[in-house]
């Protein structure tokens, strides 16, 4: 059991998942810390999940926190939020559309007591999610791997452990709207000597709404990121 853990969830048009996302991990964070804190990031929806999460935060009053972008800002952007209003010495994070089993931290925190990681991500087992979309992360993976030598199964794996000294230590993160800022966290913590072991989780079909990864606006910003990244790093 950790002595304390913060877990944050990033929304975006996630009415019919939300709630069982977050009502599947409250029993589970109860038993895997005696301290612990959810954050909820709704960023910019346009359903009904905002009042959901209000609901739940009214619920679960004071363990749920809600932070509201009024509109939207992108995955980055709603990473971001969650991460840096943690509070407490361990960061847990997954997606909110359920595609997790959130009883699967104890995989991540076992390994992290194992090997003294610093951070433990995920890696997808079998990815619940079209062909398309397997074969794009394998392009962007390639392209990291080429600019920024980060050689990791899956950046973008949306479960990840993290000691909070990594966000407090490397330099505040940048991206908002592509898909960057699993790579940027990970590309800056390599940098800084931090340690990180990956371990196996499931994935499963998504229960219901639409991701909205792969949209071409979302992909040419993370494009955007990555270059402007490597240009700084390069001037350094």
């Amino acid at each position: 059991m950790l002595r304390e853990l913060s877990v944050f969830f990033p929304v975006y048009n996630e009415e019919a998942n939300i709630r069982q996302t977050v009502e599947t991990a409250i029993p589970i964070i109860k038993k895997t810390a005696e301290k612990w804190e959810i954050i909820i990031v709704n960023d910019g929806s346009k359903d009904n999940s905002l009042a959901i999460i209000n609901d739940l935060a009214r619920l679960y009053r004071p363990y749920i926190k809600v932070i509201n972008h009024p509109v939207n800002r992108g995955y980055g952007a709603a990473f971001k939020s969650g991460l840096y209003a943690a509070r407490y010495g361990w960061i847990a994070f997954t997606d909110a559309d359920g595609q997790f089993d959130f009883s699967e931290i104890s995989v991540l925190i076992s390994t992290q007591k194992q090997t003294g990681a610093d951070l433990v991500i995920g890696y997808y087992l079998k990815r619940q999610v079209p062909i398309y979309r397997i074969f794009g992360s394998t392009l962007w993976q390639l392209a990291v791997l080429a600019l920024f030598g980060l050689r990791v199964r899956d950046i973008d794996c949306g479960f990840k452990l993290i000691n909070k000294v990594v966000p407090d230590t490397i330099p505040r993160l940048e991206a908002e709207r592509g898909p960057f800022i699993n790579s940027e966290f990970l590309i800056k913590a390599k940098k800084a000597g931090f340690k990180i072991v990956e371990v196996g989780v499931h994935h499963y079909p998504r229960r219901a709404g639409i991701a909205t990864g792969a949209k071409l606006n979302v992909i040419l910003s993370g494009l955007r990121d990555l270059f402007s990244l490597k240009k700084k790093l390069d001037n350094l």
